[in-house]
């Protein structure tokens, strides 16, 4: 049983979730200051994102003249996806040593019974196509996540047994 562990190893995990909150604290403030850059069209065009992928600067060479606007728009955005990809790689970089010291911890299954572990919901990858193509309208067809292990919130609660219940007040 979970609530069977010793005072002492539960100090120490206690210890090592309060570490990982200010851990935490102080890589997202730091993270805050990441950038990537990213260029297209052999170096003409260059766009540099912050840590949210917002574009903070575009560069744009004044031998791009030779370009058509359709190339220059081309280029903005494969160098803009490029500065994402980027910034991308070294936010994870950034976070390797929180994420590898969080694998370590203990799940929260392990310390209290019947808890569940929060584990994050991987994301689907964004697309990377022009809005209304063909792309993003076959994505937008797709069904969204399926939970098979969800509990009807009645049929849980009368298997709870005794507790208080509104119709109790």
């Amino acid at each position: 049983m979970a609530w069977e562990r010793s005072r002492g190893e539960a100090d120490s995990y206690v210890e090592g979730f309060t570490e990982q909150i200010r851990a935490l604290a102080e890589t997202t403030r730091k993270r805050a200051q990441l950038t990537g850059s990213g260029s297209a069209a052999n170096g003409l065009i260059s766009v540099t994102v912050n840590a949210d992928n917002v574009v903070i600067a575009t560069k744009v060479s004044p031998d791009a003249e030779d370009l058509t606007l359709d190339e220059i728009a081309a280029a903005v955005t494969a160098a803009a996806q490029h500065a994402a990809a980027d910034v991308a790689q070294k936010t994870e970089e950034f976070f390797r040593p929180l994420n590898e010291t969080r694998a370590r911890m203990p799940k929260l299954s392990e310390l209290f019974d019947d808890m569940p572990d929060l584990e994050q919901v991987p994301l689907p990858k964004p697309s990377l196509s022009p809005p209304n193509s063909r792309e993003r309208r076959e994505q937008e067809a797709e069904p969204g996540p399926e939970f098979t292990d969800a509990v009807d919130h009645d049929d849980w609660q009368s298997d709870q047994g005794s507790g208080i219940r509104a119709k109790d007040w």
